[in-house]
């Protein structure tokens, strides 16, 4: 089958590699429709996520069609459409039974790191992604949906990561009606962080980035201000344009390559003597108000970071993060996307064949062609 394959920092090609067969009477394997590359990918692609080996290949978000059913699957049969989350869960452990299906403990050897991921190094549990034409899905009774027969692939695509991640952002900063919030960052996530804000009931959403293609997608698709921060000092002009307070709830949607400090990026992202760049944590920590809330959803690789955490304990300041429990928000927001309240497949922007996907991952790591989003289509999904 063809399948994206990591060959070292940088480099990513096209190739065949051996079909994945049922390894558990729980699995499956899909024929995947269509998967997406998603702003974590580069984390990996840039070599700054511990232990991603040569030979993996990434693909977390997808969507597909049984083609083999494990002896003891008993939710699936073969030729059901599927989303798939993105974390791993067992469905029966100590987290799984609180909702906490990213905190699985029996899907990852580096259990107490975090759950098994698809295709996200073997910090994560060395699962195959995918970016391929087949994937294997172990516990299969637990994590995929059925996608409705009246839906498309893309129409809940995003269901598998990027919406519920930025959902469960927006959940966390705990908004209550009418306060402002800011995202940091416009990428997919901080779109879908900005989207669900007004759904949770925010009176004001604040987007800040620096390419003025993407902070204008998300004035036309999120209704929000915007702030570039190569035009302005971004926290000097947050707190300016928020009566010298700050915001109610910063949300960092960036994660370890965000752009914003040479210091950060030279150390954190060039030189790797950091778990990555840490601007957009700072700046949310400085940007939000006394007992404010900060949010991190943007991606981190371990183990430490250049964090101002001085300030945020002066300033009284709740600090949530996770992996989103996608698992518990897929039903939930399936109903919004129904309803349109949420046109998720809206900011896709590229869909590629599978068989051009280093060229995608470039477009993509590049911001060429004003590109939000880049799907990838095998060859029998076309």
């Amino acid at each position: 089958m063809l399948a994206l394959t990591y060959g070292g920092p940088n480099r990513v090609r096209v190739k065949d590699k051996p079909e994945p067969k049922l390894e558990h009477p729980n699995d499956v394997v899909l024929r995947v429709t269509r998967a997406a590359i998603c702003g974590s990918d580069l984390h990996l692609l840039h070599g700054l996520i511990p232990d991603t080996r040569v030979g993996c290949t990434f693909g977390h978000e997808f969507t597909g069609v049984v083609e083999e059913v494990g002896s003891s699957v008993e939710s699936l049969q073969r030729g059901d459409r599927v989303v798939v989350p993105f974390n791993i869960s067992c469905g029966s452990c100590f987290f799984c039974e609180r909702g906490l299906t990213a905190n699985c403990e029996n899907t990852n050897p580096n259990a107490s790191v975090a759950s098994g991921v698809y295709g996200y190094s073997h910090t994560t549990g060395g699962f195959e992604g995918g970016q391929a034409e087949l994937v294997r899905v172990p516990f299969a009774d637990v994590g995929p949906m059925k996608i409705p027969d009246d839906m498309t692939d893309e129409a809940v695509l995003f269901l598998s990561d990027i919406l519920p991640t930025g959902y469960q952002a927006a959940e966390m900063g705990e908004i209550k009606p009418g306060e402002t919030v800011v995202v940091f960052g416009c990428g997919p996530v901080g779109l879908f962080a900005q989207k669900s804000a007004w759904l949770l009931g925010a009176g004001r959403v604040i987007a800040v980035d620096y390419l003025d293609y993407r902070l204008e997608f998300a004035r036309r698709y999120s209704g929000v201000e915007t702030v570039n921060f190569r035009e302005v000092d971004a926290v000097a002009h947050l707190r300016k344009i928020t009566g010298g307070r700050g915001a109610d709830v910063c949300i960092d949607a960036v994660g370890c390559e965000a752009k914003g400090s040479l210091a950060q990026t030279i150390f954190g992202v060039k030189a790797k003597l950091m778990a990555g760049s840490s601007t957009a944590i700072n700046w949310s920590i400085a940007s939000v108000r006394k007992g404010g809330n900060v949010v991190l959803i943007g991606a981190y690789g371990p183990p430490f970071n250049a964090v101002d955490i001085g300030t945020a304990m002066n300033k009284g300041l709740t600090i949530r993060m996770n992996q989103a429990n996608c698992k518990r928000y897929m039903p939930h927001l399936l109903e919004h996307i129904r309803e349109g309240r949420i046109d998720a497949e809206g900011i896709i922007t590229h869909r590629v064949p599978l068989e051009d996907a280093a060229e995608a991952y470039e477009l993509f790591d590049r911001r060429r062609d004003d590109c939000i989003k880049c799907v990838l289509i095998p060859p029998k999904a076309a």
